[in-house]
C-alpha cells in the first residue's frame, strides 16, 4: 500500500529535510514515527528537500508499507511519536503510480521578510530581516522579469545537483503589508538556494542599489558572482505543492499553498 501524507514542520529545529547520520533531520525522525506506527522499517520520499533552517506549510511525502492502518493511525498516531516541531496534517491513500517527487508538477514557496530598523526577537527563526527600508512594488517590478522558462544558473548554490538549470517560473509576487514583505514564487521546479538567491537579488534592488533592470542582467549572466548574497533561510517556508487531478489531493493541498501566512 502507498500512503500520501501532508506535513508541516518547523525547519529551525533541524538539519534540514534529507536525512543524515546524527539523525537530526525532518526524513529521520517522520521515518522513525511512521516505522514505529507501522510495526516496519518506513523509507519516506518528498515532494522538495528544504535546507536546515527552511519550514514547511505542507510538504508532500509518500511511502510503501504492508501495514493496514486507518487514516488517523497514520495522522495521530504517528503524531504521537513525532517532536512538536513536526506534524502530519492528512493522510491518504495513493496508487502506486503516485511519487511525491518525480510527479510534481509544480511547487510553491514563501518568504517572510520583517523590513524595520530593529532586529526581530519573537520571528528569528521564522522570518528574513532588513532594516533599511525596501521599495516592494520595485521588488515586484523586478521579479515579472524572471517569468518564464530560463536558464537560473545566476541563482544556483554550487553543491546544486539538479541536473538541469532550466526552470519555468510560474509566478513571483512581492507585496508588503505593514513591517512585512512577503514573497510568493512558483515553478514547475527550483534549484538548491535559487528562491534565496531570488530574494536577495531583489533585496538588492529594493534597497535602491540596482535598478529594476539589474534583476534581467543577473538572469543571462547566468553566474553566481553576479546576483546578490544568498538570504536567510529562516524566512523560507515550502507552502504547497501541484500534482495531477486525478491523484485526488487537489483539495487538500490548496488549503496550504494559498496559507496568508503573514505573521500580523
Amino acid at each position: 500500500m502507498r500512503i500520501a501524507l501532508g506535513v508541516e514542520y518547523d525547519g529551525s529545529a533541524f538539519n534540514g529535510w534529507q536525512s543524515q547520520p546524527d539523525g537530526r533531520t525532518v526524513q529521520d525522525v517522520l521515518e522513525a514515527a511512521l516505522s514505529t506506527v507501522a510495526a516496519e522499517p518506513v523509507r519516506v520520499h518528498c515532494a522538495g528537500r528544504t535546507d536546515a533552517g527552511v519550514h514547511a506549510l505542507c510538504q508532500v511525502v509518500h511511502f510503501d508499507t504492508q501495514a493496514e492502518r486507518p487514516d488517523t493511525a497514520w495522522v495521530r498516531g504517528v503524531n504521537a511519536n513525532l517532536p512538536p516541531t513536526v506534524a502530519v496534517r492528512w493522510s491518504q491513500p495513493v496508487n502506486d503510480e503516485f511519487h511525491a517527487r518525480f510527479l510534481a508538477q509544480g511547487r510553491h514557496y514563501r518568504y517572510v521578510l520583517l523590513n524595520r530598523p530593529q532586529r526581530p526577537a519573537l520571528w528569528t527563526h521564522y522570518a528574513g530581516w532588513h532594516h533599511v527600508a525596501l521599495n516592494a512594488e520595485a521588488m515586484h517590478e523586478a521579479a515579472q522579469l524572471w517569468l518564464g522558462e530560463h536558464d537560473f544558473s545566476a541563482f544556483r548554490a554550487a553543491e546544486c545537483q539538479a541536473k538541469s538549470p532550466v526552470k519555468s517560473l510560474y509566478r513571483a509576487d512581492v507585496r508588503r503589508e505593514g513591517d512585512w514583505i512577503i514573497f510568493d514564487f512558483h515553478a514547475n521546479a527550483f534549484l538548491h538556494h535559487m528562491v534565496r538567491n531570488l530574494v536577495g537579488t531583489l533585496v538588492y534592488v529594493g534597497k535602491g542599489a540596482h535598478p529594476v533592470a539589474w534583476a534581467t542582467e543577473v538572469l543571462n549572466s547566468c553566474s553566481r558572482d553576479v546576483a546578490a548574497p544568498t538570504f536567510s533561510a529562516a524566512g523560507l517556508y515550502f507552502a504547497g505543492v501541484d500534482y495531477d487531478p486525478a491523484f485526488g489531493l487537489t483539495g487538500k493541498i490548496a488549503d496550504s499553498s494559498v496559507l496568508p501566512f503573514t505573521l500580523l
